[in-house]
């Protein structure tokens, strides 16, 4: 890896299967321990200076690595990444043993014939999960058993429509189900770990919402560490729960950690890739072009022109990306816990979001780790190395009115 060009260069095997883990964490909504806890700490734990800590919270499994637990005054800068993977969830069991499931975020034709696992909570020992391996979703069990109009590809599948099957045969197979102990509610993960691609520093696979925002978290952590640390910027590390349901974890963060800065990880579309879309005029936001940085909706102009300077004086590829009135990210959190932080949204643009072969490109997440880093310690050594203070968010909003008058293109 070029130690001037990072983000341009093959991420090793070690760093993306740490990657691969952390993605590969069975963490759906509610239950997210498995990355944060069985991943994300652990590796955290291996590199933290003691000085260092860990928090962790009553209502939910999100943590946050705090570089200065004792400072609670320092400035203070929350980046956010969200440990919760959209699932499905069973919702009955019908007398012919099928088990319907919802299809939450998902389109309901990209599951079809998609391996899962079930997760099930042991109804005589509450609190104990069990495994079901070797399941697939399904809706009309095969082409033949399809009205015209589906098979000819004119009308689609509908949630209502999905049940998970395990194959299961003989009498009495709901009572095989109940059996077993399989109930409402009970979720399931896409079985698809992530994979290196075709292309060159390209991967797939299922979850990269937003596992890959805790792994920048977590890789930023990393690289403070190794170059001894902040010294006047506190950085809060989150990975936030309950993101895919309405953005609840991170409004608990902010609100529990009060930061100055709040930056939103996530991932966000190729534009430039996305099918039947040209006439709604998108901007071309494209894979490996670098990392997104979101302007409109309640982004802080201020902290988005400093990180666009990073960005141009490292040498590190920045799209920018136009949002409405919401981010949909979890930069969001800041406001919906009432608190006063300035915030931004950064992202790296996928293909194929919310299916079983998200496409990426290592570069894009790189560039986002090594942009955030640099951001940081900008801030720190502001002010003649005394840091950022809030005060300077409070007098660094632009004025138009002072906006200087272009001359006529003659």
């Amino acid at each position: 890896m070029s130690a001037d060009r990072p983000w341009d260069s093959t991420m090793p095997d070690k760093q993306f299967q740490f990657m691969r883990d952390l993605l590969g964490a069975p963490s759906p909504i509610g239950l997210e321990a498995a990355m944060t806890e069985g991943v994300m700490a652990p590796y955290l734990d291996k590199f933290m200076p003691d000085s260092w800590k860990i928090h962790r919270f009553r209502g939910n499994a999100s943590i946050v690595v705090d570089t200065a637990p004792d400072a609670a005054d320092a400035f203070s800068v929350m980046m956010i990444g969200h440990a919760d993977k959209i699932r499905l969830q069973v919702r009955s069991v019908g007398d012919d043993g099928k088990i319907w499931v919802n299809c939450d975020s998902f389109l309901p034709i990209t599951l079809i014939s998609q391996e899962v696992v079930l997760y099930s909570e042991n109804p005589k020992k509450p609190g104990e999960y069990r495994t079901f391996d070797g399941g697939t979703i399904e809706a009309i069990g095969a082409i033949h058993f399809a009205d015209a109009e589906t098979r000819s590809g004119r009308k689609g599948i509908k949630p209502e429509m999905l049940y998970l099957e395990l194959g299961l045969h003989g009498k009495k197979r709901k009572e095989q189900v109940e059996k077993l102990g399989i109930r409402a509610g009970d979720p399931l993960l896409l079985k698809r770990k992530i994979r290196r691609g075709f292309a060159q520093d390209s991967f797939y696979g299922a979850y990269l919402d937003n596992g890959l925002g805790c792994f920048v978290v977590a890789e930023v952590a990393r690289l403070i560490a190794e170059r001894g640390g902040l010294k006047n910027v506190r950085f809060l590390g989150a990975a936030a729960t309950h993101e895919e349901i309405g953005r609840m974890g991170s409004r608990v963060l902010a609100g529990e950690m009060t930061p100055d800065v709040v930056v939103g990880l996530d991932v966000s579309h190729d534009l430039a890739a996305a099918p039947r879309v040209g006439d709604r005029r998108f901007t071309p936001n494209a894979m490996g072009k670098g990392m997104t940085l979101a302007v409109g909706s309640i982004t802080s102009s201020y902290v988005n022109s400093m990180i666009q300077q990073v960005a141009k004086k490292n040498d590190i590829p920045c799209q920018l990306k136009v949002v409405g009135r919401d981010t949909g990210t979890d930069a969001m959190a800041g406001v919906f816990s009432g608190r006063d932080s300035a915030a931004v949204s950064v992202g790296f643009p996928i293909r194929n979001m919310h299916t079983a072969s998200e496409c990426g490109h290592t570069g894009d997440v790189l560039a986002a780790v090594y942009a955030m880093t640099e951001l940081l310690f900008h801030m720190d050594s502001m002010n003649g190395g005394a840091g950022i203070a809030a005060d300077d968010l409070r007098s660094g909003h632009p004025r138009l009115d002072q906006a200087k008058i272009t001359e006529s293109a003659k």
